[in-house]
């Protein structure tokens, strides 16, 4: 049974989400403001939370943000009541997985919450098909422990976006991928944010792997196509 923390203050909210994702038989634990969202995801394991944008004491970019670096990866879905694709795509770069925006209909919220869980979880077919660990360049990833090491610097903080990618780019090996392809099979979305989010998680994540990230010998640019990963 996967388990879900809600980070909402509005306790109208809190009960309607709690009652409804029970009712698809997840376990569910409900936190009111930032600080306390932040401290159930530092003490506890979680497969999914959903983060409100707004709330008191700390917001919910920041408690993603804060989350993130201190190294956790649960997958994060913001629900927020701010439409502006700014705010989108901030919380994308901060580390999300999905955005919806208030008012949304529980139906639209169980299948973006079913729809993370499939592409973070346990049996999503990336994980079977991808080796449970590999080196790119000076990385090494483990998926199944989600924990990177450096040659040169050790153990390195990656956000579970940066995994994701990873493992779809191991999965289609020596094969070009545009970045509409991983917009929609990593970020899964019907209104794509913009394709300067791929790239600039391309740019995290040569950072870490090649040698000279401006002359990468391991995720190569494809000009005009998008990009290849060569192992």
């Amino acid at each position: 049974m996967a388990q879900i923390l809600i980070v909402e203050d509005e306790p109208n909210m809190q009960i309607g989400l709690k009652d409804n994702l029970e009712f698809e038989q997840f376990e569910v634990t409900v936190a009111k403001d930032g600080e306390e969202g932040l401290k159930h995801l530092a003490s506890s394991k979680f497969d999914l939370v959903l983060l409100d944008v707004m709330l008191p004491k700390l917001s919910g970019f920041d408690v993603c943000k804060k989350a993130r670096k201190n190294g956790i990866t649960t997958p994060i879905i913001f629900l927020t009541a701010k439409g502006e694709e700014i705010d989108r795509v901030l919380g994308l770069e901060l580390g999300a997985d999905d955005y919806i925006t208030k008012p949304f209909s529980i139906r639209e919220l169980v299948a973006r919450v079913k729809a993370v869980l499939r592409r973070t979880g346990s049996e999503q077919p990336l994980e079977n098909e991808v080796p449970e660990q590999i080196q790119l360049g000076l990385l090494t990833v483990n998926f199944a422990t989600y924990s990177a090491s450096h040659s040169q610097q050790g153990s390195m903080k990656m956000s579970h976006k940066e995994y994701e990618i990873l493992q779809y780019l191991y999965l289609h090996k020596n094969e070009v991928v545009n970045r509409y392809q991983l917009l929609e099979d990593v970020w899964g979305y019907d209104n794509h944010p913009t394709t300067r989010t791929v790239d600039n998680f391309i740019l995290k994540l040569r950072q870490k792997i090649e040698q000279n990230p401006n002359e990468p010998r391991h995720i190569l640019t494809v000009h005009g196509a998008g990009y290849k990963l060569l192992t």
